[in-house]
């Protein structure tokens, strides 16, 4: 049975949405993510966007970071967002990853300085193959390490040191002291958006 006309006047749906355009947070540039549509800016609270840091820091040698972000206000046509996380893509990971060595993983929460709730996931990636002991002493000095500087920084502070890969350095020379490390990166971090009050 063939539908009834719609008696009256009625707005298309994609006439009735408007257009956003959505910028990185400012201790990150200010950086254009791209465009995102929405009927009212309300509903554009919560969304998340993912984009390459390589795209975001125009360094092509960052492709492999992919950095997170979530709408969190919304200003005449531009959509504000706040650092959620990254995480390093796993053919990166896999490529680090080589036989006859040991991966070590170190899951690490804490609050930073601001008082932003964060997880991180540091890794070490080894010469040869450590035995437990060695793996042992390694991860306990990846969660030492990242609960101390984690607690005595800010979110900015933190998000700028994942970027630019300087706590991933520090890490390694300390590493590097136990076991020979061939390289310590930060694969993953989450932060938690601050509450409304």
């Amino acid at each position: 049975m063939a539908k009834k006309k719609q008696i009256g006047r009625r707005v298309e749906g994609w006439k009735a949405k408007s257009w956003y355009k959505i910028y990185t947070p400012d201790n990150i540039g200010r950086v254009y993510l791209g465009d995102t549509v929405a009927n009212e800016p309300e509903k554009l609270i919560g969304r998340v966007m993912v984009a390459q840091l390589s795209e975001i820091a125009n360094d092509y040698s960052k492709q492999h970071i992919k950095m997170k972000f979530s709408i969190t206000s919304v200003a005449g046509d531009s959509a504000n967002t706040d650092f959620i996380g990254h995480e390093v893509t796993r053919d990166y990971i896999r490529a680090l990853i080589k036989r006859r060595t040991s991966r070590i993983d170190a899951n690490v929460s804490f609050v930073t300085q601001d008082g932003r709730k964060t997880r991180l996931t540091v890794t070490c990636f080894t010469l040869s193959r450590a035995n437990d002991s060695q793996q042992h002493e390694l991860r306990r000095l990846l969660i030492d390490e990242t609960l101390k500087f984690g607690t005595s920084c800010d979110l900015n502070l933190l998000v700028n040191g994942i970027i630019s890969g300087d706590i991933s350095k520090e890490f390694f020379k300390k590493a590097k002291e136990i076991f020979p490390t061939r390289r310590v990166e930060i694969i993953k971090s989450k932060v938690e958006l601050p509450k409304k009050v």
